[in-house]
């Protein structure tokens, strides 16, 4: 190990010969400050040395060196502080010092994120290779013996510096290249969802355009059948018991008379002609019903939020969807007495024809399954939310695909038989309604959509 009078000695015979004539040398609890340069420095270099001699000497080294900033530090313990608040881009460490080897703080800036990357030399009048190997395997990039040539340090340093300075930028690049890629990906996500909702929304205009068209057409000549038949019920009873009459008061008719009540069955025909009756009226209620839930459905005039009945709601849903699944999928209500709800009802109709109409293409699927059913149940939570579960024991929705039916265009039907746009929206409504919805599913086991939305919304 070299004294302090032969480190000075080779600093001062290697180096620029005309140094000042006064330097103080700094005591060893003390730091240097960095050499003052009119530019900023762009290596900043951090010596930890016990040895107050060796900071002085690679101060005279660096001296000349415009752009490189030295820090010294001659107590170990606050070489981890020191680190962390100048940020350099080089450290200079000494293998061996009191009470804190190098060893000990290599391996911690090895750990540290904020310094895990900066380039350690490694400093020790040791040239024994297990001790280089030991300094390399705990982190170092380099190694010298102390006192290095100043040509040679000062290479390194810059070299060391220049490399670290590349990796900062680098990974500077990487983390804006992944920022700018996250928000490509949030603006498609974006679009997709903007594009989802054009889609639909000219879907349902145009549908509720058609509904109201077809409503308006059908519900005057209906309105008006039916509102005639409480006088033509009464009209055809007058005129039966006036026949009933006439046969009492003539009870031996002509023979023509007696002909044509043969004919014409009249017995039968005033029998038969209340059940017709009968009949009809309840064909026009079932048509006035099916408007109704048309009009329901389609909400027209009901373009801000209401408060409306969900059952109503999810009963027009399945009288609409009824020629899909009638006689060959059972479907169970299990209704809760659910207070009025305020929100948008045309559109949790088009949730509830969705997820309906997806378990009831799921079922039919199923040619040799047997026992189809769709189980619809609605319930109050407490006083602020109600929950809605659509549930179908179909072939169920694969694991990895449950967290992708509600991508928008993401489906797993055949082409030509599914849009992948109807669950996205669906989601997109429920958030609307501050709700949440979500699904539970087995393979083989089917599948249960739950929808949680508050009674009122905020």
């Amino acid at each position: 190990m070299y004294s302090q009078t032969q480190i000075l000695d080779r600093v001062s015979e290697q180096v620029v010969k005309s140094l000042p004539d006064e330097i103080n040398q700094p005591q060893n609890s003390q730091n240097f400050s960095p050499v003052s340069h009119r530019n900023i420095p762009a290596v900043t270099v951090l010596l930890i040395d016990d040895q107050a001699i060796i900071g002085e000497a690679v101060r005279r080294i660096l001296e000349k060196e415009t752009d490189i900033s030295l820090y010294f530090i001659s107590e170990p313990t606050q070489a981890i502080q020191k680190a962390l608040e100048i940020f350099p881009t080089v450290i200079l460490l000494d293998l061996v010092m009191p009470e804190v080897d190098g060893l000990m703080l290599l391996r911690w800036f090895r750990s540290h994120p904020t310094t895990q990357d900066i380039p350690i030399v490694m400093l020790s009048s040791k040239e024994e290779s297990l001790v280089k190997a030991d300094a390399f395997a705990g982190g170092a990039n380099d190694y010298l013996i102390k006192l290095p040539d100043p040509v040679e340090l000062i290479a390194r340093i810059r070299y060391h510096s220049r490399a670290y300075n590349n990796l900062k930028a680098l990974t500077q690049t990487t983390i804006t290249a992944q920022f700018q890629a996250q928000q490509l990906e949030h603006t498609l996500q974006e679009l997709k969802a903007a594009q989802v909702q054009l889609v639909q929304t000219e879907k349902m205009s145009s549908l509720g355009r058609m509904l109201a068209g077809i409503t308006h057409e059908i519900n005057n000549p209906i309105n008006f059948i039916h509102g005639n038949f409480q006088h033509l019920n009464s009209y055809i009873e007058s005129l039966v018991n006036l026949i009933q009459l006439y046969q009492q008061e003539y009870p031996n008719p002509s023979t023509d008379i007696e002909e044509c009540i043969t004919e014409n069955n009249l017995d039968f025909v005033i029998e038969d002609v209340t059940k017709i009756l009968s009949s009809m009226k309840l064909g026009t209620e079932r048509i006035r019903e099916i408007v109704k839930s048309l009009r329901n459905f389609s909400r027209l005039d009901n373009s801000e939020k209401v408060a409306v009945n969900i059952n109503d709601g999810i009963d027009s849903n399945l009288l609409i969807l009824s020629h899909r699944y009638k006689g060959t999928i059972a479907v169970t209500k299990n209704y809760e007495n659910l207070p009025l709800v305020e929100c948008y009802p045309a559109q949790l109709n088009q949730v509830f024809m969705n997820i309906i109409s997806n378990a009831i293409d799921a079922l039919l699927e199923q040619e040799e399954q047997e026992n189809k059913q769709i189980l619809i149940q609605t319930e109050t939570i407490d006083e602020k939310y109600i929950r809605v579960r659509i549930k179908d024991n179909g072939p169920g929705i694969k694991l990895e695909n449950q967290s992708k039916i509600f991508d928008p265009f993401f489906t797993t039907k055949p082409v030509n038989k599914g849009t992948g746009i109807g669950l996205a929206i669906s989601g997109q409504i429920i958030d609307k309604h501050k709700g949440k919805i979500s699904v539970q599913s087995e393979p083989s086991c089917g599948t249960e959509f739950i929808i949680e939305i508050p009674i009122k919304i905020d």
